[in-house]
């Protein structure tokens, strides 16, 4: 499959990992443990981006608890029906497009975004369009945070398929290491791997971090 054909079977995704099937899966722990992970590191009117946001569950959980500069990318123009229906308030207040990362990012300014994040989104880039994680370093200024499936041992890539649709796990580590990022915190669910970068090069204890108390809020 292709990297046009990957980008046109979820822009055009209904039933099972629609936006309406995020949208009714609501509040999670994953939900809470970004939450957890911005509450440690940035104000409520830090800039925010979420890359593959669907119909937004995850950005409307930060506006809840006061997060007040949302913003979203998302491909299936589905999803911005879903939020307008579900989640009005941060469908008027937040800054949307719906539209591939591959053609949003390169318009983005460097380092616009205090803090981009992305829940199981980044593994539905195809490996052909890997350029645009160098996009994601570019515009994200401080804070960036995945919490995506990664491949098991020391296998950089591994594509799987769930749903007739292919994924690509990736180890992320390696990749925003070197795109400029240390890597503050990093822990397992059953599912996912979430990691904590944060652009500046100093250790975590010359940044007034403690990644012990960090890991345990998550």
């Amino acid at each position: 499959m292709d990297p046009d054909e990957v980008q046109e079977r979820w822009a055009e995704r209904s039933g099972v990992y629609s936006p309406e099937f995020y949208a009714d899966m609501g509040t999670t722990g994953g939900t809470e443990s970004i939450r957890s992970v911005l509450d440690a590191r940035v104000d409520r009117d830090a800039t925010i981006l979420e890359v593959g946001c669907s119909a937004g569950r995850h950005l409307e959980h930060l506006r809840e608890h006061g997060y007040e500069n949302l913003h979203g990318i998302d491909l299936n123009e589905d999803a911005s029906d879903v939020m307008a229906e579900r989640y009005p308030e941060l469908a008027e207040d937040g800054t949307f497009y719906w539209e591939p990362l591959e053609d949003v990012l390169p318009r983005l300014e460097d380092g616009q975004f205090d803090v981009v994040f992305s829940v199981e989104a980044l593994q539905h880039i195809h490996p052909d369009n890997e350029w645009v994680f160098d996009e994601i370093a570019r515009v994200t200024d401080n804070l960036l945070v995945t919490k995506e499936n990664e491949p098991d041992g020391d296998q950089l890539l591994r594509t799987t398929q769930v749903e007739d649709f292919p994924l690509y796990f990736r180890q992320w580590k390696p990749i925003f290491t070197d795109l400029g990022f240390t890597q503050l915190a990093r822990t397992e669910d059953s599912v996912d791997t979430l990691r904590v970068f944060y652009r500046k090069s100093e250790p975590a204890a010359e940044t007034g971090v403690d990644v012990g108390e960090l890991e345990e809020a998550l």
